[in-house]
């Protein structure tokens, strides 16, 4: 009796150990405390709790992340929006689809290098380091000027030849009067006295679908398991970062940013939570898609009109949402 139960043990522990997680190659166009609940999902364990390994690679810059996808150098990419409508634009085979949204504001802030009172007016006549040409990043920065009645092409001596992994050192190594930065560069920097964060674009330019989890449409059909899966972990890390305090944030998300105190951590992921930067939920609506769409327009950077319906799918947001 003994001797069958250690075998039945045995059997069941190596079947345990045998049974391997899914991995999936998951691409991110930079890294950046704004993507705080994906890896949360990492490091709390929550892909882990629906077997799946995840390998990040962050590829700086939305055109590097979409040749990754396209060239089957990632499964999914976590990229802005807006560049599954180039791709889809020119009717690819395989068309990119949009399944989850992590982001739902810009979240990007406004730095300049005087600390005094701010004006949108003062931008005028002033160099600002801008971002790069159809990126959101630029798109809702011109967006959001323009609402103020300042054209970015004609009232600033506007830079955008500076690679987008380079911006932030350009603008430390005294380049322009103001910039757009992501966090944990914008405390950081306020921090070290290099300039003070006088404006959202986040809390100026309303809901967008900032940065989405995509991939190509056969890998969808595919994996539909896996998506629904994946995307469950992501709605639990969601619920997570609105339910804990900052510093737990920041300890979960230490190990992606070992060169940042866990205050400026702490800081910069309640700073996104407070304007609700982090969608709620994994969701990706209609309205969101248009408001997209309009700011592409007005950027003078969208190919066409697309249909919601066809290149966004909630299939797996809503399964994990309505469980």
């Amino acid at each position: 009796m003994f001797l069958f139960l250690a075998i039945v043990l045995v059997t069941t522990a190596c079947q345990s150990n045998n049974e391997k997680n899914d991995t999936v190659r998951l691409a991110e166009v930079t890294r950046s405390i704004f993507y705080a609940p994906m890896y949360v999902a990492m490091e709390e364990g929550f892909f882990e709790e629906e077997g799946i390994d995840i390998d990040l690679i962050t590829t700086w810059g939305g055109d590097k992340t979409m040749t990754t996808l396209l060239s089957d150098g990632s499964d999914i990419a976590l990229v802005g929006a807006e560049t599954s409508i180039y791709v889809n634009a020119q009717q690819p085979n395989d068309s990119i689809i949009n399944f989850a949204m992590l982001t739902q504001t810009d979240g990007t802030f406004l730095m300049a290098r005087n600390e005094a009172s701010f004006d949108w007016d003062d931008l005028r006549g002033s160099t600002f380091l801008g971002q790069r040409k159809g990126g959101m990043p630029q798109m809702v920065g011109e967006y959001v000027l323009k609402q103020h009645d300042i054209d970015p092409h004609i009232d600033l001596d506007l830079i955008q030849n500076i690679d987008f992994a380079n911006i932030a050192n350009a603008y430390a190594s005294g380049t322009g009067e103001y910039v757009q930065l992501f966090e944990p560069q914008a405390t950081m920097f306020e921090e070290e006295g290099l300039g003070h964060i006088v404006a959202s674009f986040g809390e100026e330019s309303g809901t967008i679908p900032y940065t989405v989890f995509m991939a190509k449409e056969s890998y969808l059909e595919k994996h539909n398991d896996l998506i629904e899966r994946f995307t469950r972990a992501i709605y639990k890390s969601q619920q997570w970062i609105y339910e804990e305090d900052p510093n737990t944030i920041a300890k979960s998300l230490s190990p992606f940013f070992e060169d940042t105190s866990t205050d400026i951590i702490a800081s910069a992921a309640e700073r996104y939570r407070n304007q609700q930067s982090y969608a709620t939920d994994p969701l990706f609506t209609k309205e969101a898609w248009d408001n997209l769409q309009d700011i592409m327009e007005e950027a003078g950077e969208l190919p066409k009109r697309l249909d919601y319906d066809r290149y966004v799918d909630n299939t797996w947001a809503n399964q994990v949402v309505n469980e």
